[in-house]
């Protein structure tokens, strides 16, 4: 009873911020619309999202065993429920770049506090993939629930209306929720080695990442949330802009990239029983590729006339965001295998380096895609995706090697 008070915690806080987390790219196109900035300056809060979680995680990861997990996670609920309302009063992209500045620190406490408890949970590989991609499934389901309620506060018939908002009351509220579960949750002090001083702690974060195995798993890391922000973060400015949806319409058919990530994440599971993981997920990337080059020329000759509502959208404009579903399996997996092949005293630090290189891909991913859409359009930005798909290939096959050899961690 005391795992599942624990699993249904997590998976609140988890959920919470897969809304606020993957808001960006909604936020970013109602900022053009409403707030009247350019695309470039709208991409600004990708990077006071992202630059603020690879800053916390950075000097913080090795703290969170100290200051304790719970309080780690009440720290983060905290903060973004008074950046929430704060949001919601203000009504300036002031206030919102704050608010994802926030957001940023605030995931950072919560995903090395998550990664850390869930591994206290399990005693087995198995049993950490299991739990870790049903969480990360979580989180995508708060993903898709997302777009959806932040459609129900535009208004399509007056872009340049700031209700929508009044959003961030809700997820205020929701904030609070969250912050109940952890309270009623029995998540145990994690077990500290009392030598150890906070600068010894970050200094050997800081080691850890010098392993050639993990060095090639960052890289890894680092080019998949690459494109999978620079796909997420754009697409509904893409079903805007370039396919010529209606802007409620355009958020609506993002949240089935957003459930195509947690179905896959969900399935993988089922079908990593039977398949090498490093068969599955190279048959996900040529998917992806696959995808992104039949779909992207179709939207050249789309015509969106007469769309009011998300069941009048043909069928080629639900094509390019079922790249989730290839997509999804890869993050969780690859964190898995490396997490389980290192102590558990070491995953709060690993989990910092995560978060840290996943933070910088996601700038870096929304940052270039918003250049590109900007002065080349978004047929060009999201061709260019390819690119990085293949590095990936690359960098997971060196991974995979390097798993394969006897004793492939310095622990």
């Amino acid at each position: 009873m005391s795992r599942i008070r624990i699993i249904i915690a997590i998976s609140a806080c988890y959920f919470l911020f897969a809304i606020l987390l993957n808001s960006v790219g909604t936020v970013i196109l109602q900022a053009i619309n409403s707030m009247d900035v350019s695309k470039t300056e709208a991409s600004s809060l990708e990077g006071f999202k992202d630059l603020s979680i690879a800053f916390a995680s950075f000097f913080i990861a090795s703290l969170i065993p100290r200051l304790g997990y719970k309080i780690a996670l009440f720290i983060a609920l905290i903060a973004v429920t008074i950046g929430s309302l704060n949001s919601a009063l203000m009504a300036s992209f002031g206030s919102i770049q704050l608010l994802f500045a926030l957001i940023g620190v605030s995931f950072a406490l919560v995903k090395v506090a998550v990664y850390a408890i869930i591994g206290q949970l399990t005693d087995s590989a198995e049993q950490h993939s299991s739990l870790l991609n049903t969480v990360e499934g979580i989180f995508m389901l708060g993903s898709l629930s997302g777009y959806w309620l932040f459609s129900l506060f535009v208004d399509p018939n007056d872009t340049s209306s700031l209700e929508w908002l009044n959003v961030y009351y809700i997820l205020a509220l929701l904030a609070v929720v969250a912050l109940l579960f952890v309270s009623f949750s029995p998540i145990s002090i994690p077990a500290i080695e009392t030598k150890q001083s906070p600068s010894q702690a970050f200094f050997d974060m800081l080691k850890l990442s010098l392993d050639k195995l993990i060095l090639i798993f960052i890289i890894s890391i680092f080019l998949y949330v690459l494109i999978e922000q620079g796909i997420g973060t754009w697409l509904p400015t893409f079903n805007n802009q370039v396919l010529g949806l209606p802007t409620d319409v355009s958020v609506q058919l993002t949240s089935i990239f957003a459930g195509a990530l947690a179905v896959g994440r969900l399935l993988a599971g089922v079908v990593l029983r039977y398949v090498s993981w490093f068969v599955f997920l190279t048959v996900c990337l040529a998917a992806m590729s696959l995808l992104i080059l039949l779909t992207v020329p179709l939207s050249a000759d789309y015509s969106a006339q007469s769309i009011k509502s998300v069941f009048d959208v043909p069928f080629v404009a639900f094509l390019l965001p079922l790249i989730g579903l290839f997509m999804a399996p890869i993050y969780p997996l690859l964190n898995s295998v490396m997490l389980s092949s290192l102590e558990k005293h070491q995953h709060a630090a690993m989990t910092g380096l995560i978060v840290v290189f996943s933070a910088l891909g996601g700038t870096t991913g929304s940052i270039i895609t918003g250049f590109t859409f900007d002065k080349f359009g978004g047929q060009t930005a999201f061709y260019l995706s390819i690119v990085p798909i293949v590095l990936l290939f690359l960098s997971v096959s060196l991974f995979y090697k390097k798993t394969r050899l006897p004793n492939v961690t310095e622990a």
